[in-house]
């Protein structure tokens, strides 16, 4: 298993476990206008996850993968509208798209080839990246995402 691999388990695990339980009312929440609610914070995750890998990989997405996949950077690093409405973002489509990047990065972050490693990509901010730089991001970026879901759920006006 490589270190990235052990980063991503033990950052991934955290946010699923800071949304376990999390009714439809806590996945729509926003701490303020303009900002990405619980779930689309977490389906963003995924997104980032599945988009990557199929760059890498060449791997065909299904309609519902792609339209995961474009919470990758729509209404996330543009203006353009999320993939997915508040009323569709329920806590079964979240544990969804969590499990089914899961099973596509799995066995790249945790044995990568060499083709892999060096593969260019456009990352989702917009520069070049190797795949190794992949698996750098793919390690911190559910950490970054729990630790926002942590400060929403600190919010006074967090739903109950």
């Amino acid at each position: 298993m490589t270190d990235f691999a052990k980063s991503w388990n033990l950052s991934r695990g955290r946010l699923k476990a800071e949304i376990e339980g999390f009714s439809h009312a806590q996945m729509s929440y926003r701490i303020q206008p303009g900002a990405l609610s619980v779930g689309e914070m977490v389906v963003h995750v995924a997104g980032v996850e599945i988009w990557f890998n199929s760059q890498l990989t060449g791997r065909e997405l299904s309609p519902e993968e792609q339209r995961v996949a474009k919470s990758a950077t729509e209404g996330v690093v543009n203006d353009n509208p999320f993939p997915f409405s508040d009323e569709e973002i329920t806590p079964e489509l979240v544990a969804w798209a969590l499990d089914t990047a899961e099973s596509h990065l799995r066995s790249n972050i945790e044995n990568p080839s060499p083709e892999f490693l060096a593969k260019e990509i456009k990352s989702a901010l917009g520069p070049i990246i190797t795949g190794e730089g992949a698996l750098a991001r793919f390690a911190f970026h559910p950490g970054y995402h729990q630790g926002q879901v942590y400060l929403y759920k600190t919010s006074p006006d967090f739903p109950a």
